[in-house]
């Protein structure tokens, strides 16, 4: 199976003179080649019956290394298992436009947080509309900034409660079987609320824009 690290060896020396990275963004690089390789070093192991040996060598432990992060990722889930409550949940994706993306780059802190901002109170607010729910649901968000096709795609993934506790907290409601709140209110109302939440920082100036949004 093709690892990030075979795609980097091959072509990542091509890719950093092409492009202007982050010092940040080289040393992720940099981790993810020389992640279990004798560049970090390792101890080796031998059997003392057979005399069989085993080289072991030491992990990036980078947060954005796919290889040595599989083992984090397997005890975090874990972890969110014990407050899933036994009930109905739903998975709700929020996603922006690629157009964006040139944005994104920039300004990735305040558009990630605009992201989960703009996703958690979409969802929280049309919770509490009698018309869909009428309750406070629990919800847990995610955010990913690749795509299956490990190109930048920007998106949230929450994990939405099939109901919650009335306004009163006096009794529990459960939303439709297999139903949550339609997608296009959803959508209508996130975009509403990421694009304000955009412009304030804009008008803020929290946000920087580079040559090809600006002449746009």
């Amino acid at each position: 199976m093709i690892e990030m690290a075979d795609i980097l060896n091959q072509y990542g020396e091509v890719y950093r003179q092409s492009k202007k990275l982050s010092l940040i963004e080289l040393k992720v690089m940099n981790a993810i080649q020389a992640c279990r390789t004798a560049k970090l070093g390792g101890h080796v192991d031998i059997c003392e019956d057979c005399e069989h040996m085993r080289i072991s060598y030491n992990s990036c432990r980078n947060r954005h290394c796919p290889k040595c992060q599989s083992l984090t990722k397997e005890r975090w889930l874990e972890r969110r298992k014990k407050d899933v409550l036994p009930i109905q949940y739903f998975h709700v994706v929020f996603t922006i436009p690629d157009l964006l993306n040139p944005l994104v780059l920039k300004n990735k802190k305040e558009i990630y947080s605009i992201l989960f901002k703009a996703s958690a109170q979409t969802l929280i607010e049309l919770s509490q509309d009698p018309k869909y729910i009428g309750a406070e649901i629990g919800l847990m968000s995610i955010l990913h900034t690749w795509g299956q096709n490990l190109m930048l795609h920007p998106h949230i993934h929450s994990i939405v409660t099939g109901g919650g506790l009335s306004l009163e907290n006096k009794k529990w409601i459960s939303s439709r079987e297999k139903f949550f709140i339609p997608i296009k209110v959803i959508s209508k109302v996130f975009k509403g609320k990421f694009l304000y939440y955009l412009k304030q920082s804009y008008y803020g100036k929290k946000i920087k824009l580079n040559e090809k949004i600006t002449s746009s």
